[in-house]
């Protein structure tokens, strides 16, 4: 295994390993998992492109006393390895990452209370010359329509689906998921107040004819480049992104 660095999230009550040289975990997955809400008592969780697992560990360290059951599905099989020993190294015994693509991922559809990603952001962006990065941040295999169809199928009826992305991405995710998802909510994450947003976050519901709700943008750093209240709050005291 490459080399790798033993690092934290919520403000150190996550312990999680990461490659020195490769992708690493950012602040994204931290607010795509502050997102997932209305968990019941024995749900099952799907991580499709799990990374480094944070998104998952963020999930076990909120939910662990309700029974859940967390499974990440990652494609290159370091990030899985050293995904299953964070999950180790917190105790999360009900959690596990698996190494497999989505076209060949061998799990059931329909079979997932809560389906999240964080997938690779661009189809046509010129790729890192590391292999790592360039994998996690450009499609390979798939393209953002078959990884959101892949996701939907995943999800049982009147389930949940939980996306980030970049901000241009909204009008291929909202045309993907029409029709097919409902309920759905958009949170746009900017930088700071002044700026445009550059990512967002989308959850809907499967079989929901619920309206869309525009929620106002998260403001993530204040004008002297600290982390907002809000941002505070999510980020290293692991609350909902729903305020």
């Amino acid at each position: 295994m490459a080399d790798y660095s033993e690092d934290y999230l919520l403000d150190k009550r996550i312990k999680i390993f990461q490659p020195q040289d490769g992708y690493r975990a950012a602040i994204d997955a931290v607010l795509l998992a502050a997102a997932v809400t209305k968990i019941k008592k024995g749900d099952n969780i799907l991580d499709v492109g799990s990374g480094t697992g944070a998104i998952s560990l963020c999930l076990a360290e909120r939910f662990k006393n309700s029974n859940v059951s967390i499974t990440g599905l990652e494609i290159q099989s370091s990030l899985a390895e050293l995904s299953n020993m964070s999950a180790k190294a917190n105790g999360f015994n009900f959690v596990k990452f698996i190494n497999r693509e989505i076209k060949d991922a061998g799990l059931p559809f329909c079979s997932f209370s809560h389906v999240i990603s964080n997938p690779p952001y661009s189809e046509k962006d010129l790729p890192s010359p590391k292999t790592g990065k360039a994998t996690a941040h450009n499609f390979k295999n798939s393209g953002l329509a078959e990884w959101i169809n892949f996701c939907i199928k995943m999800i049982k009826p009147q389930g949940y689906f939980y996306m980030i992305n970049r901000a241009e991405a909204l009008d291929d995710i909202l045309y993907t998921i029409h029709g097919k998802l409902g309920e759905i909510k958009i949170i746009p994450i900017c930088s700071k107040a002044e700026q445009t947003a550059k990512r967002v976050i989308v959850c809907a519901r499967k079989d929901s004819k619920a309206p869309l709700i525009l929620y106002n943008p998260l403001i993530v750093h204040d004008t002297n480049g600290n982390y907002t209240g809000a941002a505070q709050k999510i980020l290293r005291g692991g609350e909902s992104i729903f305020r």
